[in-house]
């Protein structure tokens, strides 16, 4: 439908496996433009002249990077998207699809799975309170040009995400990848130390997934609604690191510190989701996992 697409954040982790699906668009880095630079995003624009975007580029991390850098989140993250949105409107790009997070919905609803309607009906958890509300005005803005310019920008909000070409590594890392490189790096009878108490629910989306649905949100996805891109599948902290021990076949145990356990749960619908796309197919937990570690072990 598009005949050139850009995509932000195109060297990052969503980005590097977008591109294995879609190779002929163009992947943005920071080598190619430094997105807190409105000038150089306009003038980036111009020159490439996409007739879309796939907006995915900003400042991500853990929980406890999350916590510990608030203001540099609030800052690069409210830059990029403000010079994005700015940018394609002035340059005349009228279809702009950007990346969420189930950060951005509230802390706590009446009713789990929460759906779109939810999204403002409270603040967002105070672990990602910042990085939250980076993302829920990105969907503002988003409506803002819709309402005013009439622009096709929508958005999507993917839950967590794991996968292959993720930073494995210190305390930046999402969940399951700083597990992988933990569950790695011991040996049978080790016990590895794990923030909070194991308790919180997650839908762990496998990257793959989202990068076989980013294509068709593109084209298929042209109303206001923050979309929801969560599978079924809601599994403990506890059951997570237990699943994947399963299938690395180690003897490790696991011991939980209680600190910084975040949001009990944030649970998603994927029914709107399902009414534009209805064979969407999320692949399992266990599944995924093992294929990511895999990954990671002829990676690393």
């Amino acid at each position: 439908m598009y005949k050139k697409v850009c995509v932000t954040g195109g060297s990052g982790f969503v980005g590097k496996n977008l591109k294995i699906h879609k190779p002929s668009w163009l992947f943005l880095s920071s080598a190619d433009c430094d997105l807190t630079d409105y000038h150089q995003v306009a003038d980036l624009f111009l020159k490439e002249k996409p007739d879309a975007i796939v907006h995915l580029a900003g400042r991500v991390g853990g929980i406890k990077e999350n916590k510990d850098n608030q203001a540099d989140f609030y800052y690069k993250n409210c830059a990029i998207n403000t010079n994005v949105l700015q940018a394609a409107h002035h340059c005349g790009i009228n279809r702009v699809l950007s990346s969420l997070s189930t950060c951005a919905f509230p802390d706590k609803v009446e009713h789990y799975p929460f759906s779109e309607e939810d999204f403002y009906s409270g603040p967002p958890a105070p672990t990602n309170f910042s990085y939250g509300m980076t993302k829920r005005m990105l969907q503002v803005g988003s409506v803002a040009y819709r309402e005013q310019y009439n622009r096709n920008f929508s958005t999507f909000c993917p839950s967590n995400i794991y996968g292959p070409h993720d930073h494995f590594g210190d305390q930046s890392s999402h969940f399951i990848a700083s597990l992988i490189n933990k569950m790695y790096n011991a040996k049978n009878g080790d016990t590895i130390e794990l923030w909070g108490t194991g308790a919180p629910l997650r839908q762990q989306l496998f990257v793959p997934d989202l990068c076989r649905l980013i294509p068709r949100l593109l084209d298929e996805h042209n109303d206001a609604l923050p979309m929801i891109v969560a599978p079924n599948e809601n599994l403990s902290i506890k059951e997570m690191a237990q699943a994947l021990r399963e299938e690395v076949t180690k003897e490790v145990n696991f011991t939980f510190n209680g600190k910084l356990d975040g949001q009990f749960r944030k649970d998603g619908s994927n029914t709107s989701l399902k009414n534009i796309i209805p064979d969407v197919n999320f692949t399992k937990f266990a599944d995924g996992v093992r294929e990511t570690y895999q990954w990671f072990e002829e990676n690393k």
